[in-house]
């Protein structure tokens, strides 16, 4: 029996095998969770499907977070298949490529608020859904990085907006801690996901991280993914509104 045995859990994010929400999904499914994945588009779905299918998922369904309707055909078939909900992973983050690779100062009204929307303000709402499905408690983690607190070279827009969601997070926990609800950001080491090979230069970013990081090392998709199955199991029951580390310690030195 693994630590989420019984639990269910909806993960948002996987584009593919190399996402960071698959190796949490994979983290949890081996723990004993139940999942509920979206995919964000049919293009996606090609990659996806696959590795729902690797995870036994019973729930899968399209979910564009900037489309109301999707969001709530996914809670409503949450609500009719199990009526609960004990995690939520949010995994997702967007920004449009000239306002990703350009200077903050030069960043469009438009893109920074589409970047918010669906990098952060996603999060507010999947929460709001969620919070009815949590009956007995529930924990929520979201993805952010090392840039939201520190320059990093080429992280730009995402800076601003990666720190405006571990914010949103320590709010979100303070407001849901009555319900026993727990709400954290993880903070992972560079990964070469899809999402990243928008920033530019980052293979360098991943050379670098390795050489400063205390363990000399970069994390990998399954050491992010068992610190998510922790934090979302009853192990965890005390930590709420943190942003938890998983970078082989390059924040302590970067």
């Amino acid at each position: 029996m693994g630590i989420l045995t019984g639990k269910k859990g909806l993960v948002v994010g996987i584009a593919n095998d190399a996402s960071i929400a698959w190796g949490c999904a994979k983290a949890f499914r081996d723990q004993g969770a139940e999942l509920a994945i979206t995919y964000l588009n049919d293009k996606a779905k090609t990659y996806v499907q696959p590795l729902a299918d690797a995870l036994q998922a019973p729930i899968f369904m399209k979910l564009d977070v900037t489309q109301p309707q999707e969001q709530e055909a996914l809670f409503a078939a949450i609500t009719e298949k199990w009526g609960k909900l004990d995690f939520l992973l949010h995994s997702i983050a967007f920004a449009p490529k000239a306002d990703l690779q350009g200077r903050v100062v030069d960043s469009s009204a438009e893109g920074f608020a589409q970047a918010m929307d669906v990098s952060c303000h996603s999060l507010m709402r999947l929460t709001r859904a969620a919070e009815p499905l949590m009956k007995d408690g529930g924990s929520i983690i979201t993805m952010s990085y090392y840039g939201a607190e520190k320059v990093i070279t080429h992280y730009n827009i995402m800076g601003p907006v990666k720190a405006a969601l571990e914010s949103s997070v320590k709010y979100l926990s303070a407001e849901l801690g009555s319900a026993s609800i727990r709400v954290n950001a993880l903070s992972a080491g560079p990964v070469k996901t899809r999402a990243a090979s928008g920033l530019a230069d980052f293979d360098n970013l991943m050379e670098e991280a390795a050489s400063k990081a205390p363990l000399h090392q970069l994390v990998t998709l399954e050491q992010i993914g068992e610190m998510a199955a922790f934090l979302v199991s009853d192990n965890a029951k005390q930590v709420t509104g943190q942003t938890i580390y998983v970078d082989a310690g390059y924040n302590v030195k970067g």
